[in-house]
Protein backbone atom coordinates (compact mmCIF):
# COMPACT_ATOMS: atom_id res chain seq x y z
CA UNK A 1 0.00 0.00 0.00
CA UNK A 2 1.23 3.34 -0.81
CA UNK A 3 1.17 6.14 1.79
CA UNK A 4 -0.98 8.81 1.31
CA UNK A 5 0.54 11.82 0.47
CA UNK A 6 -0.11 14.78 2.66
CA UNK A 7 0.31 18.52 1.62
CA UNK A 8 1.79 20.99 4.08
CA UNK A 9 -0.10 23.61 3.67
CA UNK A 10 -3.57 21.57 4.60
CA UNK A 11 -1.90 20.71 7.98
CA UNK A 12 -1.07 23.74 8.76
CA UNK A 13 -4.69 25.43 7.50
CA UNK A 14 -6.50 22.89 9.72
CA UNK A 15 -4.05 23.45 13.68
CA UNK A 16 -5.28 26.39 15.95
CA UNK A 17 -2.97 29.58 16.25
CA UNK A 18 -0.01 28.28 18.16
CA UNK A 19 2.30 30.53 20.46
CA UNK A 20 4.83 28.93 22.25
CA UNK A 21 3.64 25.43 21.43
CA UNK A 22 0.18 26.06 23.54
CA UNK A 23 -2.93 27.37 21.81
CA UNK A 24 -3.17 31.02 21.32
CA UNK A 25 -6.44 30.35 24.05
CA UNK A 26 -4.37 28.80 26.44
CA UNK A 27 -1.64 31.30 26.21
CA UNK A 28 -4.66 33.75 27.08
CA UNK A 29 -5.62 31.76 30.06
CA UNK A 30 -1.90 31.55 31.55
CA UNK A 31 -1.75 35.35 30.98
CA UNK A 32 -4.58 36.24 32.81
CA UNK A 33 -4.18 33.91 35.51
CA UNK A 34 -0.41 34.62 36.03
CA UNK A 35 -1.24 38.28 36.11
CA UNK A 36 -3.89 37.63 38.88
CA UNK A 37 -1.53 35.83 40.88
CA UNK A 38 0.80 38.52 40.80
CA UNK A 39 -1.53 40.96 42.09
CA UNK A 40 -3.09 39.23 44.91
CA UNK A 41 0.69 37.67 46.05
CA UNK A 42 2.45 40.61 44.47
CA UNK A 43 5.60 38.53 44.01
CA UNK A 44 7.74 37.47 40.90
CA UNK A 45 7.61 34.18 42.20
CA UNK A 46 4.20 34.20 40.10
CA UNK A 47 5.94 34.31 37.03
CA UNK A 48 7.69 30.47 37.81
CA UNK A 49 3.83 29.52 37.94
CA UNK A 50 3.34 30.96 34.21
CA UNK A 51 6.06 28.37 33.32
CA UNK A 52 4.39 25.86 35.05
CA UNK A 53 1.10 26.56 33.90
CA UNK A 54 2.93 26.68 30.02
CA UNK A 55 4.85 22.99 30.33
CA UNK A 56 1.75 21.62 31.12
CA UNK A 57 0.28 23.26 28.17
CA UNK A 58 2.63 22.36 26.44
CA UNK A 59 2.43 18.85 27.00
CA UNK A 60 -1.20 18.54 26.67
CA UNK A 61 -1.03 20.46 22.97
CA UNK A 62 2.17 18.17 22.12
CA UNK A 63 -0.25 14.84 20.99
CA UNK A 64 -3.39 16.84 19.85
CA UNK A 65 -3.16 20.52 19.26
CA UNK A 66 -7.14 20.92 20.39
CA UNK A 67 -6.90 18.62 23.90
CA UNK A 68 -7.95 22.03 25.89
CA UNK A 69 -10.54 22.93 23.61
CA UNK A 70 -11.89 19.38 23.75
CA UNK A 71 -11.83 19.37 27.23
CA UNK A 72 -13.34 22.82 28.19
CA UNK A 73 -16.52 21.51 25.49
CA UNK A 74 -16.69 18.11 27.10
CA UNK A 75 -16.62 20.48 30.67
CA UNK A 76 -19.39 22.18 29.77
CA UNK A 77 -21.18 19.44 27.30
CA UNK A 78 -21.08 16.23 29.90
CA UNK A 79 -21.29 17.56 33.22
CA UNK A 80 -21.16 14.74 36.27
CA UNK A 81 -24.91 12.86 36.99
CA UNK A 82 -25.96 12.69 40.64
CA UNK A 83 -25.19 8.95 40.81
CA UNK A 84 -21.64 9.56 39.44
CA UNK A 85 -20.34 8.06 42.93
CA UNK A 86 -22.13 4.82 42.28
CA UNK A 87 -21.40 3.89 38.78
CA UNK A 88 -18.04 5.74 38.55
CA UNK A 89 -19.15 7.47 35.29
CA UNK A 90 -22.23 9.44 33.65
CA UNK A 91 -25.50 7.38 33.51
CA UNK A 92 -28.88 8.58 33.29
CA UNK A 93 -30.81 6.06 34.48
CA UNK A 94 -30.52 4.37 37.97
Amino acid sequence: MARLASDPVFSALTRPQMMGGVTYGYAVFNLIVTLEIFLVFRSFWAFAVAGVLHIVGYLGCLHDPRFFDIWGVRLRHCPRVRNHWFWRMNSYRP
